[in-house]
């Protein structure tokens, strides 16, 4: 089973940096290269650049009242929030359709419903 894992491509590990913006302020991020590529995906899909779906996660972040003092561990949830509804087919897995479309409210009572 570990091999599965173990085998992986090791540049999936590997931790970059990224520079941005947000409302003017300079910051970085750093994670590893899978959530980076995660990331991309699920901005892709509502044609927006990482950078602006970065701004826009983090601005929602705050409009929601959420500690966002570990930004970077928020955003490595988010990716992986994202794999996990793909496989439990809560969103589909067509990559060229948006997420706006999403029926968000049924996803979460759903969830709701299971905790």
């Amino acid at each position: 089973m570990c091999k599965l894992f173990i085998g992986a491509d090791v540049s999936l590990w590997l931790a970059r940096t990224h520079s941005l913006r947000i409302d003017g302020v300079a910051t970085s991020i750093r994670m590893e290269e899978f959530f980076w590529s995660v990331l991309g995906r699920v901005a892709s899909r509502d044609k927006l650049t990482i950078n602006q779906l970065i701004t826009r996660l983090y601005h929602e972040s705050l409009d929601a009242d959420h500690d966002i003092g570990n930004f970077t561990s928020f955003l490595r949830v988010c990716c992986g929030r994202y794999l996990d509804l793909m496989a439990r087919e809560e969103i589909v897995t067509d990559e060229t359709s948006s997420l706006a479309d999403v029926d968000v409210e049924g996803i979460l009572s759903r969830e709701s419903a299971r905790a």
